[in-house]
């Protein structure tokens, strides 16, 4: 009798053990996936100070609006993607916050560009943002099903988020050469570095290798960024030279414009 009750007690113990182990390893991905989104909302605010400026001098000068409008195609597959994949509502609720940062960026930049500008703008969010993305969200819905459609919008916003992480090599080839940080944006950089780690480690956590592939190269690149910076960093540089200039004006590089990150 006392074996039995012994036998019983550890059993429930180990019960209860297990019970409390699973708990945390679900509440885990949660907590990752929160802190992502911290981070991914920061990103996606990075550009503000440069729309500030773009308001006070009532003109869009030399920026340059394809990276807001690619953000906002890649930002709006990713939160398909997370609607339409179990339990991805973390990916889907940063990114839905996304399309509407960059719809606001968009619209800002149609309203102040000059006339030429807000023609190629208005042309380049038609055709991708319009065009492009309806035409995948109603084959997707409509021909596609079940695990098929998940990995063809998986697999299209993996791609699409390697140009974006990608996007900086322009720039840090450029830095090599000149020697100098200038062009190179600290801030975006570091978050890049942040952002791509902690969706790395979510991924893992959640077995997701569509958002794992992009992300960990992301953070690849994020660190490389750093140790560049802190080659080429001039000595005389204070905290606050790495919030001016034109730093978070570029997601991607003039030179990664596709024919029409």
């Amino acid at each position: 009798m006392i074996l039995f009750l012994s036998l019983s007690l550890a059993h429930t113990y180990f019960s209860c053990f297990s019970s409390s182990s699973s708990v945390k390893m679900e509440t885990l991905p949660l907590i990752i996936g929160i802190i992502g989104n911290i981070i991914s909302v920061l990103m996606f605010l990075a550009p503000v100070g440069t729309f500030r400026r773009i308001v006070q001098n009532k003109s869009t000068e030399d920026f340059d609006s394809l990276p807001y409008i690619c953000t906002l195609l890649n930002s709006s597959l990713w939160t398909y993607y997370g609607i339409i994949k179990p339990g991805s509502y973390l990916v889907s609720t940063v990114n839905g916050f996304g399309v509407i940062v960059e719809t606001i960026y968009i619209a800002l930049f149609l309203k102040f560009a000059d006339k030429k500008m807000r023609k190629n703008t208005g042309i380049l969010a038609g055709i991708l943002n319009v065009g492009i993305l309806a035409t995948i969200l109603l084959l997707a819905q409509f021909i596609l099903h079940g695990e098929m459609r998940i990995n063809v919008i998986g697999f299209l916003s993996t791609c699409l988020n390697i140009i974006m992480y990608s996007s900086p090599l322009g720039v840090m080839k450029t830095v090599v050469r000149s020697k100098s940080v200038e062009f190179m944006p600290f801030l975006l950089s570091f978050f890049f570095f942040l952002n791509g780690g902690v969706w790395t480690l979510y991924a893992l956590l959640v077995s997701d290798w569509f958002l794992g592939v992009p992300n960990g190269i992301g953070w690849f690149l994020g660190a490389v960024q750093l140790v560049i910076y802190v080659i080429y960093r001039s000595p005389n540089s204070s905290v606050e030279d790495l919030e001016q200039g034109d730093q978070t004006e570029r997601l991607l590089p003039p030179s990664s414009t596709p024919t029409l990150q």
